[in-house]
């Protein structure tokens, strides 16, 4: 299994942010240290050409972005303040999906130990989300006909708003979103199905919803490649998540989704999403696990 990362991209931010941006280094450290990857898997992305984020993105916020000229009311809705090491990290976390969804269609998986940033939209990022991955690689695939159609399922606890937004009205693009439905985005985007769970929700209710729900999704959406916002924000440790998943919930949930695309023949695509539990370890347990059934099913 081919795996893309960016941790080297170093993000300057505020003694106190709430953002967890060493997890990405620890999450690969992890892989490494456990066996579960190799460093020959590895590869580091570099940031993304212009020209594929300008299918996604409007030219108005990516010169904002270029030049530092986000207002203060957009810096404070990304979650982040302006640098251009914020710039240059995520977009390379983009091309690190696009990567590893090259991978996928030659190996049947591949990974990005980052992206999953499903809060992007076109004119604006919000909730720690500066562009959009998902949309970007499956736009750039599209445009290289390397696929027509494409799949997104996406199990972060927050609802994948901008992702939705993009692919409103687009039939090549099925956008799936199970998520806390009381959690943020307040205003939700529709997907072409949303699944909004209550507050609580444990594991075997969870699971039966997803086991509901995703064979009509993967039969509907007729995809060339699946999309896996796999955030670990669900887990109930998790400082924003309001949801009750154990470690044992999410491997269940990681298997159900990859041995769904496994049977079909869809490509599927690893990407990381939230996770925001104290202590961090917590989520970097998660996230790994993801991997290890990842590992477990395509060998």
């Amino acid at each position: 299994m081919r795996v893309f990362h960016s941790d080297s991209y170093e993000v300057p931010l505020p003694p106190g942010h709430r953002f967890p941006m060493e997890k990405y280094r620890l999450l690969r450290e992890a892989l490494l240290e456990r066996g579960v990857l190799s460093p020959e898997s590895l590869t580091e992305s570099t940031p993304c050409p212009r020209q594929d984020l300008a299918r996604v993105h409007t030219p108005r916020y990516l010169d904002a972005l270029s030049q530092g000229t986000l207002t203060d009311a957009e810096q404070r809705r990304l979650g982040f303040p302006w640098s251009p090491e914020l710039v240059r990290r995520f977009s390379a976390a983009v091309a690190g999906t696009l990567d590893a969804a090259r991978a996928a269609l030659q190996d049947g998986i591949g990974g990005n130990l980052s992206g999953g940033t499903h809060h992007g939209f076109p004119d604006h990022g919000e909730g720690f989300c500066v562009f959009n991955d998902i949309a970007v690689a499956i736009r750039a695939l599209q445009a290289s006909r390397d696929i027509r159609r494409a799949v997104v399922v996406d199990l972060d606890v927050h609802q994948g708003n901008g992702t939705a937004a993009v692919f409103t009205g687009d039939d090549s693009v099925f956008t799936f979103s199970m998520h806390g439905e009381n959690n943020f985005p307040f205003r939700k985007q529709p997907s072409h199905l949303d699944v909004g769970l209550p507050d609580g929700t444990g594991d075997a209710a969870y699971l039966d919803a997803l086991a509901l729900h995703l064979p009509e999704v993967l039969d509907s959406a007729g995809a060339c490649i699946l999309f896996f916002q796999a955030g670990v924000d669900p887990l109930t440790e998790d400082a924003l998540g309001r949801l009750s998943l154990t470690h044992a919930g999410l491997r269940a949930r990681d298997r159900l989704v990859l041995e769904a695309a496994r049977q079909r023949g869809i490509p599927a695509v690893l990407t990381l999403g939230g996770g925001y539990a104290k202590p961090l370890s917590a989520t970097i347990d998660a996230h790994v696990g993801t991997y290890e059934v990842a590992r477990a099913l395509f060998r």
